[in-house]
């Protein structure tokens, strides 16, 4: 008689990472898995475009750890891709603490990427919290990069994010200065190599701006 397979949820979040961290790829890797060790996937938890670095915002998250508190789990298992996607939370404690909520439940994570067994041993948990640190360190890192970029495109005179103020329109350039065309509210530009640049808008709210000043 087969051995009846073990009961587990997913966990799958996607920010604005690379590819790779898409949450098909995340959950075909996760299936791969479960089949593997003889698992059964009954709930899946996703969060969609959100960021990792805290709990608020992530719904899906937030519904794993009520369910889980509640009593209401069915599952004994909880399957995550890696450490970076359970978060890269600033502060290590915190990533370790919601661990620790699920785990008081008796329910075990996972993490189906990662080179280590989360059995609570030792060297899994120095190699857990040295993840922890990168994936917290990483985020610190892209923050700083990020901002230092439009920084430099702003002191070049371009449009960084944010909709036009009023009077004002986002228009759209190819590499040769050339306008393509003008972005309407909610359009954001196709093409890395575009730029964004603001011009005078309709008449009449130009006016208004004119009139304010005077």
């Amino acid at each position: 008689m087969p051995k009846p397979l073990r009961k587990a949820a997913q966990y799958v979040r996607m920010s604005t990472d690379m590819q790779q961290y898409s949450t098909l790829n995340q959950q075909a890797l996760i299936a791969q898995y479960a089949n593997d060790h003889g698992i059964e996937i009954i709930k899946t938890y996703i969060d969609e475009g959100r960021s990792g670095l805290r709990l608020a915002g992530r719904d899906a998250l937030q519904s794993l750890l009520a369910d889980v508190t509640s009593g209401q789990a069915e599952y004994e298992l909880i399957l995550v891709y890696d450490v970076s996607r359970w978060g890269r939370f600033q502060d290590t404690d915190e990533s370790a603490h919601y661990e620790f909520i699920c785990r008081r439940a008796g329910k075990s994570i996972i993490y189906c990427a990662e080179q280590f067994t989360n059995d609570g041993s030792p060297m899994a948990s120095i190699v857990k919290g040295l993840k922890r640190v990168m994936a917290g360190e990483y985020s610190r890192e892209l923050s700083s990069k990020v901002f230092l970029g439009q920084s430099r495109l702003a002191a070049l005179g371009h449009h960084v994010g944010a909709p036009s103020p009023y009077g004002l329109r986002r228009v759209m350039f190819d590499t040769k200065g050339k306008a393509r065309t003008q972005l309407e509210y909610g359009q954001r530009k196709y093409l890395h190599s575009d730029k964004v640049f603001l011009r005078p808008g309709p008449q009449e709210e130009i006016d208004v701006v004119r009139m304010i000043f005077k």
